[in-house]
Parts: C-alpha cells; structure tokens; sequence
C-alpha cells in the first residue's frame, strides 16, 4: 500500500512540474479576468484580504514540496485569487481614483558589496539605510508599500512631496557607515493610476515606474514626464533641482515593459550656499 501511495504521489509531483501542464494552465490564466501576473512575489508582500490568501496559498504550497519550481496546481490557485481580484476591482474595491506616484529605490551596487561584506554587515546596513529613509517618505505623507531587498516602493499622493522625501531620503543615507562602506541609492518616480489590491499596488504603472529607476545608473534620481507634469516648480526650486533629458546610450538595451512614448529625466541638485 505505502509503495501504491508514493508511486501516487511520484506522479502527481511529475505531472504538477510538466512544462506541458504548466504552459497549458497559464494559457488559461490569461484568458480569465484580472491581471493574469497575480503571484508574483512583487505582488503578494504586504496584507490585504487578496494578498493574505495568496501568501497562505504560497505557504501551503511550500509545506507540500510544490513551490521550489513552476507547477500546474500553484497556477490553478493563483488563477482563482487573479479572479477575485477582478472581481474585487469591478465592486469598486481595487482600483483607485486618483492619480499616485510611486518611487522605487535601490542601493548601487548593494550585490557585490554584501558578498564581500558578509551577512551580518549586510543586515546593518540595511537596518540602518531603513532608518534613514523610510522616516523621510513618512513625514511627507509616503506609505512605503514593500521593502524589495535593498529597495523600497512607496506611494505618495503629493508627486512634489515624492520628489521632496527622496531629495531628503539620500540626504539622510549620507549618514549611513558601515565599515567604511556609505550607500549611494538610485531612484525611479512615475506618476499612474495602478490599481490598489490591499495595501499593495498592481498595473502598467507600477512597471514602468520600475523601469524608471533602471535607468538611474550609479545613483541618478530619475522621473517620467508624467511624474514631474504633476510637481509644481517651486518644490523643484527650493531644493536648488533642475531636470536634464534621459538620452539612452546607444549601446544600452531598450527599456522592455514600459510604453514605446515613456519620456524620462534626470533630476538634479546643485550645491546650496
């Protein structure tokens, strides 16, 4: 009988895996209402109802063996919760009515210097540019939406404000030392209307804020023509800011994921007297 049961099980796990199975389950995915990317882990760290079942989902696949690689039965549940989702959004529940901002930050090459830092300097450094930062995003009316490992997302009704908290923000992380080593962070701002599932935000605009922030090489402050449309010029005025075109250099790849007319800038600040 236990022979029986495991030689089940086998072959539930091998047809769970099957590419064949998988493909065929996400092609269905995409036919069904609502945002056929539902489940990815952009999209299912925080609380909300739709969020809190779908990390319930991802733990109960974990405790199963069923998470460690694509598989036909995590697909069929993120297909359910992707359903909900819509239907949450066509109650009026998920989608917002004004137009966010949303930034994204990272530190600059973070990767190579934990590797050689080790993790427990690692995990101070993060604390400390935690402390640094978030505070700023707060006192200006931010709600930091995830923490991305190194990064943040946060969202910001004000898009002067955004732009206020994240001049602030790497002021702050001019103060952050650990063994020597001082943070330099890169930022993306785009203005949108994603849709709010939970406390978490989901749509083209989110994405393209991301791409946003790509673009910010060794540190920049980026921001879409959208986004600084919506910034009145005396905020830029008081912090000594100026915006300069993004000109993508020839040999960097074109940005994927964000509108062909997405125009980008390169906010910059002058040293005040």
């Amino acid at each position: 009988m236990n022979a029986v049961v495991s030689s089940v099980v086998d072959w539930v796990r091998t047809t769970n895996r099957a590419p064949a199975v998988v493909g065929a389950v996400r092609r269905v995915r995409r036919a069904l209402p609502g945002d056929p990317t539902f489940g990815d882990p952009m999209s299912i760290d925080g609380p909300g109802r739709a969020l809190a079942v779908a990390r319930v989902a991802d733990r109960f696949l974990a405790a199963n063996g069923l998470d460690d690689e694509p598989g036909a039965s995590r697909e069929v549940g993120l297909g359910a919760l992707q359903v909900w989702q819509a239907i949450l959004e066509r109650a009026g529940r998920g989608r917002g009515e004004q137009d966010v901002t949303i930034v994204f930050t990272d530190l600059v090459g973070f990767s190579s210097w934990s590797l050689r830092a080790g993790d427990t300097a690692t995990l101070t450094l993060l604390r400390k540019v935690s402390k640094a930062i978030e505070p700023e995003v707060a006192f200006r009316g931010g709600h930091v939406v995830k923490r991305l490992g190194d990064g943040i997302m946060a969202v910001f009704v004000d898009a002067g404000k955004a732009v206020d908290a994240v001049f602030a923000a790497r002021e702050a992380l001019k103060g952050v030392d650990v063994d020597g080593y001082t943070p330099t962070m890169r930022v993306g701002i785009h203005t949108g209307s994603p849709r709010q599932v939970g406390s978490d935000w989901l749509g083209v605009d989110v994405t393209v804020a991301a791409r946003v922030m790509q673009t910010g090489g060794n540190g920049n402050v980026m921001i879409s023509a959208t986004a600084l449309e919506a910034v009145p010029p005396e905020v830029l005025d008081a912090l000594h800011v100026v915006s300069k075109p993004y000109r993508r250099s020839f040999f960097a790849p074109k940005i994927k994921g964000a509108p062909d007319d997405l125009r980008i800038l390169r906010l910059v600040q002058s040293p005040q007297r």
